[in-house]
């Protein structure tokens, strides 16, 4: 197996979505190891493991919505630590995967200097953004409720919704962020288009502009 997938990433035509079944953690460690710094995006739970390489498209829409909290949280004064698409995963949970973005906004000297995840010393992130263009096999939200995520915000087809980790350990759609109560979701969602078609530096200070004068 370990062949096979060496082979697969040593490849010039990476498949786009590569799913194997019956892994073992290890399996996924040493994956994620071959992989080392590669634009492909991997996923492991119960022994599925998942191999994306993500579109360009993808990648714009992660970074806007990455600027635009950046923006937010600099207007606002909240501490903010980002670690883009860090692997964060538990071996007793048999979980793991990567964000598109991911950010701490409480205690952020429990993170700072944070080389790898180590949920022995480190918490999961406060905010995990999933943009879906892809459907996937290993589910994101079972992954992140075993992490412990409290919140993902989930972007597909021009909409982002707010997903907030519930006593069932489940994931239930939210009309406001909890991490950030004052901000209108949808008018937020719609700089997101703009970043991406327009000026990013035009497009940033009008968010500015709006952010500033939200309710405090």
């Amino acid at each position: 197996m370990i062949t096979l997938m060496s082979a697969i990433l040593d490849s010039r035509d990476v498949p786009q979505h590569f799913v194997l079944s019956g892994v073992s953690w290890e399996y996924y460690e040493q994956t994620l190891e071959q992989i080392g710094e590669r634009p492909i995006r991997v996923a492991f739970l119960d022994g599925v493991i998942e191999l994306m390489s993500p579109l360009p498209e993808h990648d714009s829409e992660k970074k806007a919505i990455g600027d635009l909290i950046a923006i937010l949280t600099l207007e606002r004064g909240i501490p903010r630590k980002s670690f883009g698409s860090a692997t964060f995963r538990i071996a007793k949970k048999a979980a793991g995967a990567e964000p598109d973005e991911s950010f701490y906004f409480h205690d952020i000297e429990s993170v700072k200097g944070m080389k790898q995840f180590d949920p022995a010393i480190h918490r999961s992130p406060d905010l995990w953004i999933e943009v879906d263009l892809l459907s996937t096999s290993v589910p994101r939200e079972p992954v992140c409720a075993r992490l412990g995520v409290p919140e993902i915000w989930r972007y597909c087809e021009g909409r982002l919704t707010v997903r907030l980790l519930g006593a069932n350990r489940t994931y239930m759609d939210s009309p406001a962020s909890k991490l950030f109560p004052f901000l209108p979701i949808d008018r937020f969602a719609s700089f997101i288009p703009k970043m991406i078609d327009g000026d990013e530096t035009q497009v940033l200070s009008e968010f500015q502009q709006w952010a500033r004068h939200l309710p405090r």
